[in-house]
C-alpha cells in the first residue's frame, strides 16, 4: 500500500488535493500539520466517500525532527502545501529524497521553484522525482503556451493573468505571500531587456470577456517570469498580472504598495491574518466567477503577426481548485506506476514540461470550469 503525505493536508488547496486522490485504491494518504484536530475534521468529512485509508498525522516541518518524523512512514510521496514558500529552504524536499520518496509542491515563490534544480543530481542518485511548482503558474501556464508554441516561429510575448472572484476563499499562505512582494521591485523582462517593476502596482484594466468582464490587474511575483523568456526564447516580454474583484480592495492593495515602495512599510506580510480577517467583510459582495488568462504574440509559422488568447473561466467558486490541479495529476501519475516502469522521470525540476493541456480536461469539466480560444489570424481570414 502506497503512502502519501500531504503537508498542509486541511488547508485551503490541501484539502482539495486529498479531497481528489481519497478516491483511490490501495493508498494510505497522511492529513499532516500542526492541528491534529483540523486534520481529523478535513477526514471526517470524507467518510463515507474516500476509498483510501485516511490518517490524521501530527507533523511540523520546521520541528528538528521532522526528517526523522518522515524517515519513519517511508512514504512513497509527499505533497507539500505548507506555504508560503517565501521563506522557506529545501529542508522538505531534502528530506524526502533522503527517504526515497517522490515530492511535490504548490510552490509560487519564484526562487523556490526556479532554484529547485540544486536538487537534481540528489534527486537522480536517489531514484525519485522532485517537482515545484505544480500549481496554475508553471504548472498549468506552461502546458498552455506549449499546446501554442509551434503555431509561432518567433514569440514576441508572452503575458498571463488571474483574477478570482472576490467570494473565493482566500488562502491565509497565499495572501501572505502575496504581501511579502507588495510594493518590492520584480526583476522582469520587459521591452527587450531585464529591468525592475514593483509588485502590485502598474494597475490597469483587462476585459476577459466571458461572463468575467472586466477586471483590474496589477504586477505579481510568478516563476514564469523568469522561466519563460528562456524557455520560449520571448524577444520582448513575458509578463504576470492579478487582481481583486472589487476595486476597493485591488486599490487598496496598490496603495499599500505604493507605501512600501517608498519605504514607509518594510514588509505587509506579518498582518496578513488581520488583512485577511478585514477583506472577510467583504465576502458578500462581488461574485464567485474567476478567470486566468493567456495572450502569446509573435509572427507565425509564415512571419505573419499572430496572437493567441485562451481563457479560463471558473464558475461556481470553483477557482481555487485550479492551483491543485497539476499536483493531482502528477500525483496520480506516479502513483499509476508499479514500481518497475524504466521510463519513469527522475531528477528534481520546476513544473515545466511534465504535462500537457489535455491532461487538464476532464478535471476542467468535473468543476464546470470551460476554456476558450480566440486567434487573431483567424479573425483576420474570416474577414476576407
Amino acid at each position: 500500500m502506497k503512502k502519501v503525505v500531504v503537508l498542509g493536508g486541511y488547508g485551503n488547496f490541501g484539502k482539495r488535493i486529498v479531497e481528489n486522490l481519497a478516491n483511490i485504491e490501495g493508498i494510505t494518504i497522511f492529513v499532516a500539520g500542526r492541528s491534529s484536530d483540523k486534520a481529523i475534521s478535513c477526514i471526517d468529512g470524507l467518510k463515507g466517500i474516500s476509498v483510501a485509508k485516511l490518517e490524521p498525522l501530527l507533523l511540523d516541518i520546521i520541528a528538528d525532527n521532522f526528517k526523522d518524523q518522515l524517515a519513519s512512514l517511508s512514504p512513497y510521496l509527499v505533497i507539500h502545501t505548507s506555504g508560503p514558500f517565501q521563506r522557506q529552504d529545501y529542508r522538505v524536499p531534502k528530506a524526502c529524497i533522503a527517504c526515497g520518496a517522490h515530492y511535490i509542491d504548490l510552490a509560487d515563490d519564484r526562487r523556490f521553484v526556479c532554484d529547485i534544480a540544486e536538487l537534481d543530481s540528489q534527486a537522480k542518485e536517489c531514484g525519485v522525482l522532485v517537482v515545484s511548482g505544480a500549481s496554475s503558474v508553471p504548472g498549468l501556464s506552461s502546458a498552455v503556451v506549449d499546446h501554442y508554441q509551434n503555431q509561432f516561429s518567433d514569440i514576441e510575448s508572452i503575458n498571463l493573468a488571474i483574477a478570482p472572484g472576490n467570494k473565493a476563499e482566500r488562502g491565509l499562505a497565499t495572501v501572505a505571500a502575496i504581501l511579502s512582494y507588495t510594493g518590492k521591485p520584480l526583476n522582469v523582462f520587459k521591452d527587450g531587456r531585464w529591468q525592475d517593476v514593483y509588485g502590485w502596482m502598474d494597475s490597469k484594466v483587462n476585459d476577459f470577456g466571458g461572463f468575467v468582464g472586466k477586471r483590474h490587474l496589477a504586477n505579481v511575483d510568478v516563476p514564469d517570469l523568469e522561466l519563460f523568456p528562456k524557455r520560449y526564447s520571448v524577444s520582448q516580454q513575458v509578463s504576470f498580472q492579478a487582481g481583486l474583484e472589487l476595486s476597493l480592495l485591488h486599490f487598496t492593495m496598490v496603495a499599500m504598495a505604493y507605501l512600501a515602495k517608498i519605504g514607509l512599510v518594510t514588509n505587509w506580510a506579518p498582518l496578513s491574518k488581520a488583512i485577511v480577517s478585514a477583506s472577510n467583510i467583504f465576502l458578500p459582495l462581488g461574485t464567485d466567477k474567476g478567470a486566468m488568462e493567456v495572450l502569446i504574440c509573435g509572427k507565425d509559422n509564415d512571419v505573419r503577426a499572430k496572437q493567441v488568447k485562451w481563457t479560463l473561466y471558473a464558475p461556481k467558486g470553483n477557482g481555487p481548485y485550479i492551483p491543485t490541479l497539476s499536483t493531482i495529476i502528477l500525483a496520480r501519475k506516479l502513483l499509476s506506476l508499479d514500481g518497475k516502469n524504466s521510463s519513469l522521470e527522475t531528477g528534481a525540476k520546476p513544473c515545466v514540461d511534465l504535462l500537457k493541456l489535455s491532461d487538464f480536461t476532464s478535471y476542467f469539466d468535473a468543476l464546470s470550469i470551460f476554456t476558450e480560444e480566440s486567434s487573431s489570424l483567424e479573425v483576420q481570414e474570416e474577414g476576407m
